[in-house]
This record gives C-alpha cells, structure tokens and sequence, in this order.
C-alpha cells in the first residue's frame, strides 16, 4: 500500500511539474507575443517618420529647384498669373506641375495608408488649396490632366479649387 501511495505522489508530483511547465511556457508565449507587438508598433513610428521625412525632402527639392533658377521662378509666376508662355516654358510649367501633382498624390496615398499623421495631412491640403487660389495657369492644367491620376487623390483635389475653377479638360490646341 505503501507503494501505491508513493508512486500515487510521484505521478501527483510529475502531473504538477507538468502543469507547472506548462503554465510557465504558455507565460513565455504571452511575453513574447507582447514583444513583437511592441516591436510591430515601433517599426510603425518608425516608418512613418521615415515617410515623413521622405516626402519632405522631395517638397524641399521642388521648391528649392524653383528658387534656384530664376527662369523657372519666372514661368511659375507668370503661369500663376494667366501669362501667355512660349512652348519651351509650357513644356517646362507642365513638367513641374506634374511633379508638384504626383508628390501630392503620394501624400494622399501615404496618408490613406496610415503613415502619414492626419494634422499634417490637413495643413497639406490647406497648402494644395493656396496653390490652386494663386495660380490661374496651374488650375488649368489640372482641368487638363486630372484624369490620369487616382479618382480618389482627383476627388480630393477637386474639392480643393477655387469656385470658379473649371475641371473640365479644355479641347485640344490647334
């Protein structure tokens, strides 16, 4: 009998060491999880500061590259003001504009995805609205190419123009 309770004990004892084992691997897995979640949520702030200082640098370099070359400056102004533009300085507006338009719809983008902070969205757009309220010449050529971008990014433009502005494309030039 004596026997019986023994290897009853061992058995109670294995059982326990057992749950024991158990329970502090099932604690092991919870601290790790929390870890990698932890992890996930840095690599988070991470990536959107690094977004961040992207799309920056690319409005930096557009408008430094307007600042540094006082012909661009100047068919910038004068596009912004209605100005008639010989082609060489129509080819070289649409190309900036162009820039200027994709960089914002990698900022809507950024921002649709979550990685880009929605305050700095909001004084972006606000940004956007000025550009359209000074610049007949840059209005018009988004009338011209809105259909080539993101419905979405369009919609949100569109919804930036001055009343007045005209979004439907002009008929072609002559």
């Amino acid at each position: 009998m004596n026997r019986n309770v023994a290897s009853r004990d061992k058995r109670m004892s294995k059982e326990r060491l057992m749950q024991w084992i158990a329970l502090a691997a099932n604690g092991g897995t919870i601290v790790g999880l929390l870890m990698v979640i932890m992890q996930l949520q840095q690599n988070r702030t991470l990536m959107r500061a690094q977004v961040r200082h992207e799309l920056a640098t690319t409005i930096v370099d557009l408008l430094n590259s307007s600042a540094s070359n006082s012909q661009l400056a100047s068919v910038l102004r004068r596009a912004a003001l209605g100005e008639e533009l010989t082609e060489d300085e129509q080819f070289q507006f649409r190309l900036r504009s162009n820039a200027l338009l994709r960089y914002w719809e990698d900022v809507h983008y950024q921002h649709r995805l979550g990685l880009y902070d929605a305050v700095e969205y909001e004084r972006q757009k606000a940004a956007w609205k000025a550009t359209f309220v000074s610049s007949v010449g840059f209005v018009h050529y988004w009338s011209e190419v809105r259909t080539l971008y993101s419905p979405l990014f369009a919609s949100e433009i569109d919804g930036l123009l001055p009343p007045q502005a005209d979004t439907q494309p002009s008929p072609p030039h002559p």
